[in-house]
């Protein structure tokens, strides 16, 4: 439990960092690449600031962004509990352990899966909110 909240405290400054205005790595960078008038290039790309109905809005940006961060962090879980059954050499409470690593990464991928269904439903289809599509 220990190690899961370092991850994610780790992943959240992580966000943070990429997630930070540009000025604060221009020298370790370089020159900003192109993006457009209304956008902000991070580490992570170009990310729009406008609201528009075009599907370029800062919040498409964003949900991209963390379903994609999302993915990857379940899929770091998953191999992560893989290594611990693996190496448990039939020990009961290491094998207990790697299967309840999986299973938590299992159920979060299909929490994030299920989360981008029903906000594309009920964001898009039913209210019709600019700037999710």
């Amino acid at each position: 439990m220990k190690y899961l909240f370092q991850l994610l405290t780790s992943s959240l400054l992580l966000l943070l960092v990429f997630l930070s205005p540009p000025t604060a790595y221009t020298a370790f960078v370089g020159p900003s690449t192109g993006c457009g008038t209304n956008e902000v290039n991070t580490a992570l790309g170009c990310i729009s600031t406008s609201v528009d109905t075009t599907g370029n809005s800062f919040f498409g940006s964003v949900i991209k962004i963390a379903v994609g961060l999302g993915g990857g962090l379940a899929l770091l879980l998953m191999l992560y509990g893989v290594f611990i059954v693996t190496t448990s050499a039939g020990i009961p409470d290491k094998l207990k352990e790697g299967q309840e690593v999986i299973t938590s990464a299992v159920s979060g991928l299909i929490f994030i899966i299920l989360s981008v269904f029903l906000l594309n439903l009920i964001g898009i289809n039913i209210l019709g909110i600019p700037g999710l599509s």
